[in-house]
């Protein structure tokens, strides 16, 4: 049986948890790359050193400096931050003797008075509740490596984080209140709430508390590192040798001879190659390119200003912010509505089709391209979060107001299932057919 290794008390004087990283009590740990499979082993690393895979440059663990004191400060900072952003105003606007005020929540309740339920719960789940979900498991997790002993359902929760991470839009959120506000601040007065400045605050203290979970160190503090199966061969894929590392603890473990397992750390589910990846994949670029015709064929929100209504598209409104002279606020909303759907669609369809047909010379810019296609794809719900800022911000009857349109829900629709698509996709298929680099020079020549 493993030791755990927190099961040792530590000596008089000593911390509760020990700071060492994991390489000077365990030897040869190894890793199998998530992009390219190749089995690699790990260096020693000191705080602020990354181990990169020397195949496509995909990081395999980053080391930092105290990881549970650093994620528990910015995750309990975060959380202050966030507490602070739902209990103010966010921002006001006045005009002509008319004005209202809004906290962030409204943000997701107006537009379910529009009809719009779908999209409501995604604003409010996207920009508070998984965020606050993730920052509470963080804490837990910390709060008990700092103790000494792991608290219950750790393991548990320490496999949600990483699935949370990519649906986290706190980020985006601010941009999309930004583009809002410029685009009010030309024909309204506009004042920032306390709540605006906490939700940058937070969004910020998210980042940084994302960027420092040392994921490496922390499944060694909860369950130690079972020794690679033997025989196991490093500068190999994984999948040669009927291994697979463990997508979430990175752990590598045996599958069966089916090509399934589970892992002996964490638990979770491991296969040699996604099941049907490129099918799935398929399949959710044609739902999102079908979802993306009324995403632009129909208004995304309507204004109504002194009785007069105007529907504005995706890409009327571009016009018009162009026509206003805001050239910036155009330039984003073009970009991450326009060029990065259309762009995702056509890369991830373009790397299922060349996907068989790779060799080592562009394997690594191909891997490349899907990273890129993998970050820039939650970018495009900024039009969705302009949309419901204005909706729940801008309510001044005939005078002025703006309500969501038919668009809203399907352009979010080809956000979410081009994020799947990505995720469905596996990397390690573009490897695993690669001739090496002088195989055209000796293909073909007699053994």
């Amino acid at each position: 049986m493993l030791n755990h290794p927190l099961r040792f008390l530590p000596a008089p004087g000593e911390p509760r948890v020990d700071q060492r990283p994991p390489e000077v009590r365990t030897r040869r740990r190894l890793r199998a790359c998530h992009e390219c499979d190749l089995l690699v082993a790990l260096p020693p690393l000191k705080p602020g050193q990354k181990a990169d895979c020397p195949r496509c440059g995909h990081t395999l663990v980053t080391r930092h400096h105290r990881p549970a004191q650093r994620s528990m400060a910015l995750a309990m900072a975060a959380m202050v931050a966030l507490l602070l952003a739902i209990s103010f105003p966010f921002v006001s606007f006045s005009l002509g003797g008319f004005g209202n005020r809004i906290e962030l929540t409204q943000t997701a309740t107006t537009l379910i008075g529009f009809h719009q339920p779908l999209v409501a719960i995604a604003v409010i789940l996207t920009i508070a509740v998984l965020p606050g979900v993730y920052l509470l498991g963080v804490i837990w997790l910390q709060l008990g490596l700092l103790q000494g002993q792991p608290l219950p359902a750790s393991r548990t929760i320490a496999r949600s984080l990483a699935h949370l991470n990519p649906w986290m839009m706190a980020d985006v959120f601010i941009i999309g209140a930004l583009v809002s506000l410029i685009k009010v601040a030309g024909l309204a007065q506009i004042e920032l709430g306390i709540s605006f400045w906490a939700f940058c605050a937070f969004a910020l203290l998210l980042l940084f508390t994302t960027q420092s979970i040392d994921s490496d160190w922390m499944w060694f503090s909860l369950a130690g590192e079972p020794q690679a199966p033997e025989g196991t061969r490093t500068g190999t894929t994984a999948a040669q040798q009927g291994l697979a590392g463990c997508p979430t603890c990175g752990l590598v473990n045996r599958l069966q001879p089916n090509g399934h397992g589970h892992c002996r750390r964490c638990g979770e589910k491991l296969q040699s190659r996604l099941p049907y990846s490129l099918q799935r994949t398929w399949a959710l670029l044609a739902a999102a390119a079908v979802m993306y015709i009324p995403a632009n064929a129909y208004p995304i929100m309507t204004t109504t200003s002194l009785g007069h209504t105007a529907p504005s598209t995706i890409v009327g409104g571009v016009v018009e912010l162009i026509q206003m002279g805001s050239w910036p606020v155009a330039i984003v909303i073009f970009v991450a509505s326009v060029i990065v759907p259309v762009g995702k669609l056509v890369a991830l369809a373009w790397l299922c089709l060349v996907v068989k047909r790779s060799d080592e010379l562009n394997a690594g810019s191909r891997t490349r391209l899907y990273r890129l296609t993998e970050f820039i794809g939650r970018w495009s719900m900024v039009d969705v979060f302009v949309v419901a800022i204005l909706v729940a911000l801008i309510r001044a009857g005939s005078l002025m107001s703006i309500t969501p349109g038919p668009a809203a829900l399907a352009f979010g629709s080809v956000v979410v299932l081009t994020m799947l698509a990505a995720m469905t996709f596996d990397p390690r298929l573009i490897w695993d057919t690669p001739l090496p680099r002088d195989a055209h020079k000796t293909q073909g020549t007699p053994g």
